[in-house]
């Protein structure tokens, strides 16, 4: 028999909503329900294959039922505003499936799922109804299936009515007559009072039906026959309400039902919008206008063709293909002509070596690294279509160059993971499909020029062309060059600190078995939950699906009842500082000892930069393991030094300058210390009369406010109760006027224009600050307080850091600026240029900007890192 799935779509829609987080993209709209919902359909479609299929929904308007009984689900509360703004949207999707939706106007989608299998048994079809509403279980029959969702959006239960009879002990009929006596708190169906599910089960069993049982009521004793005699027109009325209507005048005919493929372009362009990319991968496979299919044969030229193409070209896009740290291939377009060459010799690029050429590349800089690697350092000049993406929406999850093109000139290329694999699946080189990666890199290089033109009409709308020219175009051959150079280890130091931190973590386990009285593995988090709560008797905090959480937090509250959890607390520390910056080191190091971190612009949404593989701005301070772990850093010239040069409260000065507060701009100009000061007007002490304590407590505030922090958080900061918090920080802007007015304001321009900008004009978007959930909209008021800040601090670092390296490379300096790690830079210093570099850096970052406040500059130096501050 030919199949009919029949989807409840009220029901799955909520039920995903409610199973999956709070899910958005990054234009704020909510996605969670769609997400689950879409999901669920994709496995519906893949495991059940059916012929016919159709969605049923709720309209808005009143059923029969509201007007039988006015109540009829008066407990329910409305929709919540964030599912409301998907509905729209998951039809669209349901549409791209090529499913049809139904509803109708005084009935329910169950009367709709009722009607549809009655018809479709009629004309010979099985049925498979999908909900989440055990009412449908009524429905079931010998040509009837039913699933019910069970948990989350992933298991659900097969109801034939064979297995209504097993489960319940009634038919799938009698189902509707037990929900007429118990009633349905869901629906506010209300039922015959004081009689339950057992009850209700044993009378109907007796009894055949609601109206039976109501003819023989003489048969029943005590307050069950008083229960029902009193109220034989509520249980009449609760069987009416329960019964799903088979017989709604809705016509349908089952061609229009029949499953047909997606419509693969819709789908497509719904799910990058809601930036669904697992699901894009899905459907992919589904996708029957291959890729492969529009796959073209491209010129493929050599080192003499491309010397004359470059012959009279001002600007020539290029499309590298990196594989493996070596260039492998690469694509050259200009006007109409594009062509590819393989590259076995890197003396191809040296005629890209031209001062008057322009390159349009994306993410160019792993490209000039790998050059760089060859001794090659190109002097053009090069958009990078990547940064470009990046500083129009800085909160996009990927800048790949297939989702580039295909947001903004709707062009279609293959991600180049499905070509060369990725993981465990990656390929060797010599086994990918040269065809498809060689038409893959000519049609992006094809499409650079019109990507670079679309993109830069943006960023010149949007005032952004300095920040882009001036700060980031320039960076990239900064952070190049901090990349090929590297940071040099001493790896003496690593293994004299890994010796000592084995040795300490050796002691710590020694002292927990002899606590615990026998031995077990400290890194499960079952047994060392066992040791904790059941030998200690220590009080389980949290409980996860799996048990007892023993998570940070958990053993941080621990730490008052036995001492043994703060050395537990260290054992996981020193264990994660020796596998990631001692053993982790150490393969990533050359031959000349050095590790080179990838430093990114396009991750951190703030503007600031990112380091990775291995991420050096994410060493630990705090402890003196991993203060010492900084002592391994040296330079690489013989008595060479590390010179740190780091800015003095650079955010609070930012805030000074943004908000021009009067009391924090006199501080700054006056040199004071800002804590005392902050902890003066606080506590309205004089200055010379803060405390110690009081002046931490200012400096939590002080910071706290750049970030937006609650009373909440200040009391959990520093340990005081929400009230004494909340009175630090109204104090404060009682104080501070200036901030609480930019404060105000800041929050009042991203709603109303949906984004804030830094000192350079840097954006971002926050969607979050318009959402109709506190929690979101709360986060998106913190982030339109702190961007403009934390961002503005990013502003400064990344013009600091340009200036920098070109003075250093106009004086042709051996010294080298090698890291930038939040609000300081490090330069690896040849010994006889020690005073020239601190002269460099004191001057540049001091002056890079005129702010209303002075930047101030400290500058260390040693013989490593450690040493340096």
């Amino acid at each position: 028999m030919s199949k009919f799935l029949i989807i409840d779509g009220n029901s799955l829609m909520y039920r995903a909503y409610y199973a999956l987080p709070d899910l958005m993209n990054s234009e704020g709209l909510h996605t969670n329900a769609i997400y689950g919902f879409s999901m669920m359909l994709i496995k519906l479609l893949d495991e059940e294959k059916p012929d016919y299929i159709a969605v049923a929904f709720d309209k808005k308007a009143p059923t029969f039922r509201h007007k039988e009984y006015s109540a009829y689900k008066g407990t329910r509360q409305s929709m919540p505003e964030e599912l409301i703004e998907q509905v729209d949207i998951l039809k669209e999707v349901i549409d791209a499936f090529n499913i049809k939706t139904l509803e109708m106007e005084g009935f329910e989608a169950d009367d709709i799922i009722g009607t549809v299998s009655k018809l479709a048994e009629e004309n010979n079809l099985s049925v498979l109804i999908v909900t989440g509403d055990r009412d449908a279980l009524q429905l079931a029959s010998g040509s009837v299936k039913v699933k019910i969702c069970k948990k989350g959006i992933t298991q659900m239960e097969e109801y034939t009515d064979k297995d209504v009879m097993e489960k319940y002990e009634v038919t799938p009929e009698q189902f509707i007559d037990l929900k007429g006596l118990m009633g349905d708190k869901s629906d506010n169906i209300p039922g015959v009072p004081n009689i339950g599910e057992k009850t209700a089960i044993k009378l109907i069993k007796e009894f055949g039906s609601i109206e039976n049982l109501l003819m023989n009521t003489d048969k029943l004793k005590g307050k069950v026959k008083e229960n029902i005699e009193k109220n034989i027109e509520l249980a009449v009325l609760s069987k009416k309400l329960a019964t799903i209507e088979r017989n709604i005048p809705l016509d349908i005919n089952f061609d229009d039902y029949r499953k047909i493929d997606y419509n693969i372009d819709k789908l497509k362009e719904l799910f990058e919008k809601l930036e669904f990319s697992s699901l894009i991968e899905i459907i992919k496979k589904d996708d029957h206008n291959n890729y492969t299919d529009t796959v073209k044969e491209w010129p493929q030229k050599d080192n003499n063709y491309l010397k004359e193409f470059l012959n009279n070209k001002t600007t020539i896009s290029i499309n590298p293909f990196i594989y493996d740290g070596e260039i492998k291939a690469i694509s050259f377009a200009s006007d109409d002509e594009v062509f590819f060459i393989d590259i076995d010799d890197y003396d191809v690029f040296k005629m890209l070596d031209n001062g008057n050429l322009t390159l349009i590349c994306h993410d160019i800089k792993n490209f000039l690294v790998c050059l760089s690697y060859h001794d090659i350092d190109l002097k053009c000049r090069y958009y990078d279509t990547a940064i470009m993406t990046y500083l129009l929406n800085p909160s996009e999850s990927s800048y790949d160059i297939n989702r580039v093109l295909k947001k903004y000139l709707k062009e279609d290329v293959p991600n180049i993971d499905e070509i060369v694999g990725k993981g465990k699946s990656k390929k060797h080189y010599e086994d990918i499909d040269k065809k498809l990666l060689i038409d893959y890199l000519c049609r992006c290089a094809s499409l650079l020029e019109k990507l670079k033109e679309k993109l830069l009409s943006f960023i010149k709308e949007m005032e952004m062309e300095d920040l882009l020219n001036n700060v980031e175009f320039p960076l990239i051959e900064v952070l190049k060059s901090m990349e090929v150079y590297g940071f040099t280890l001493d790896k003496n130091v690593l293994s004299e600190l890994s010796k000592e931190i084995e040795e300490k973590t050796d002691k710590i386990i020694k002292d927990i078995y002899e606590t615990a009285g026998y031995e077990f593995n400290i890194n499960s988090t079952k047994q060392l939950a066992e040791f904790l709560f059941d030998k200690l008797n220590l009080p389980a905090i949290k409980k996860t699906k799996t048990g007892y959480s023993t998570d940070i937090e958990v053993l941080m509250e621990l730490t008052p009842y036995n001492e043994i959890v703060g050395e537990i607390i260290e054992y996981r520390q020193l264990v994660k500082l020796k596998s990631t910056y001692i053993d982790g080191f150490l393969p990533l190091m050359d031959d000349m000892n050095k590790v080179h971190s990838t430093f990114k612009q396009t991750v951190a949404a703030t503007g600031r930069i990112s380091s990775t593989e291995p991420n050096l701005q994410n060493i630990p301070v705090r402890d003196e393991f991993g203060r010492r772990i900084r002592r391994a850093f040296i330079s690489s010239f013989q008595d060479g030094y590390i010179v740190s040069a780091d800015y003095s409260q650079i955010e609070l000065r930012v805030l000074a300058h943004i908000s021009n507060d009067d009391k924090l701009i006199e501080s700054f100009l006056n040199n004071e210390d800002i804590h005392i000061r902050t902890a003066s007007e606080v506590f309205k002490v004089a200055p010379e009369n803060v405390t110690s304590e009081m002046r931490r407590h200012a400096k939590a505030v002080n910071f706290g406010i750049v970030y937006g922090i609650s009373d909440y958080g200040l009391s959990r900061d520093l340990k005081i109760s929400r009230r004494e918090a909340k009175e630090y920080i109204d104090n404060y802007f009682d104080r501070y006027k200036g901030v609480k007015n930019y404060i105000e304001s800041i929050v009042k321009f991203a709603k109303k224009n949906g984004y804030v900008t830094t000192i350079m004009n840097r954006r971002r978007y926050i969607p979050e600050i318009n959402s109709r959930n506190f929690n979101q909209r709360s986060f998106g008021e913190r982030m339109a307080m702190n961007t403009p800040i934390q961002g503005s601090a990013a502003d400064i670092i990344k013009m600091s850091m340009v200036i920098v390296y070109n003075e250093m490379k106009k004086r042709n300096l051996k010294s080298k600026l090698i890291l930038q790690i939040h609000d300081e830079l490090i330069v690896d210093t040849y010994p006889d240029e020690v005073l020239i570099v601190k002269d460099i850096l004191k001057n540049s970052m001091e002056n890079v900007i005129k702010l209303k406040v002075p930047l101030i500059v400290e500058i260390g130096q040693g013989m490593n890192w450690y040493d340096a501050k």
